[in-house]
């Protein structure tokens, strides 16, 4: 691809690349400088990190990672096959990009990028995903159970842990949901600990490693689902008040 084609490409509306890496393009300077033509318009760039992943693909080791210098460090815990870990440690500390943990990845090397991340005082860079569909299929749960494993393993708070998948998603991202906030999405997950977790809170249920219970889901403002049949029931459900 040329700078013409990202060009074409923002102006057909398009903001996000397809993960470097997992294509022809496994070399850091070629990947660069399509990265840096990407960013140039508005594109947002997140590069594979780790073993392959399907057949074809390459290792992409934290060299080629920080030759790139894409916008997210894609499941740096590896996606599925993590990098050795003075490699993860080199990316937190030598790149300013975005630090994305996933669920279908080694837990081990999620915990090392926390430790990591926090030691750095940049838990702002860390964002959260599944990595899926892959081999291992598709999480319905994925993200709720990155915010239990980190929040309890990796010793967070419950309220940090949620903001890596709500509000630095959103920031890093660039999407108008993930912050209540006056002019973004009106949409929200209502949740509560889950009926008979020895947490107290929700909070605390998080903190214990225990998923919350959804009582009720609402997008774009209005009520898209009510008690999820995949998470344990809540505790206290919403009601719906008519006026």
């Amino acid at each position: 691809m040329q700078e013409e084609d990202f060009k074409d490409l923002a102006a057909a509306g398009v903001t996000l690349l397809g993960e470097v890496g997992l294509g022809s393009v496994k070399d850091g300077a070629t990947a660069h400088q399509m990265v840096a033509w990407a960013r140039k318009y508005g594109i947002q760039s997140t590069i594979h990190t780790g073993g392959p992943s399907i057949p074809g693909s390459s290792l992409i080791d934290k060299d080629i990672v920080l030759a790139a210098d894409a916008d997210v460090i894609g499941h740096i815990n590896g996606g599925h096959t993590a990098l050795p870990d003075d490699q993860i440690v080199d990316l937190c500390e030598r790149s300013p990009r975005a630090l994305e943990i996933v669920h279908n990845g080694n837990e081990k090397a999620a915990l090392l990028t926390l430790r990591t991340a926090r030691e750095l005082k940049q838990l702002n860079r860390v964002i959260l995903g599944t990595d899926s569909p892959a081999g291992s299929g598709v999480q319905p749960l994925g993200i709720l159970r990155m915010i239990a494993v980190l929040s309890s393993l990796g010793d967070v708070p419950a309220e940090v842990a949620v903001c890596f998948a709500t509000g630095n998603t959103a920031k890093i991202r660039k999407l108008d949901c993930g912050i209540i906030e006056a002019g973004r999405a009106a949409t929200f997950a209502l949740i509560d600990r889950a009926q008979h977790s020895p947490g107290k809170t929700v909070l605390e249920s998080i903190q214990r490693g225990d998923l919350p219970g959804i009582g009720m889901v609402v997008v774009d403002g209005m009520i898209s689902v009510q008690r999820s049949r995949n998470t344990p029931p809540a505790t206290r459900m919403p009601e719906v008040a008519s006026h």
